[in-house]
């Protein structure tokens, strides 16, 4: 069957850019569905959109927590995740790395004798 990327245009509000939903709704294999994404840029902005719509609500779900729950335990994993302050050691160099595009190793330390 022929598809237009207007029908997975239509399709993707609600998926929240699961390609299985996607294809669900289209009524194509979850191949097809990302084919049409990676191949029409109206489709994949679509697509980007629906995503992007999701990861914003999940922010705002988080901010809301901690802000009006005063939720402690969402506090303190915020603060962990996003800020150098709180974050562990080993999370700051590697944030520090993928910012850069860097790449790091750390090794073990030589046991002494």
């Amino acid at each position: 069957m022929a598809y237009k990327a207007q029908q997975f245009i239509k399709a993707i509000p609600g998926t929240g850019g699961v390609i299985t939903a996607l294809a669900k709704a289209v009524g194509c294999d979850w191949h097809t569905a990302k084919k049409y994404i990676e191949d029409h840029a109206t489709v994949k902005q679509a697509w980007e959109n629906e995503r992007n719509a999701v990861t914003d609500r999940a922010r705002y779900n988080v901010v809301n927590s901690i802000i009006q729950d005063k939720d402690l335990q969402t506090s303190k994993w915020w603060l962990a995740t996003v800020d150098p302050e709180f974050m562990p050691k080993s999370k700051q160099e590697i944030n520090a790395n993928v910012e850069g595009a860097g790449f790091m190793v750390i090794l073990d330390e030589p046991e002494a004798d």
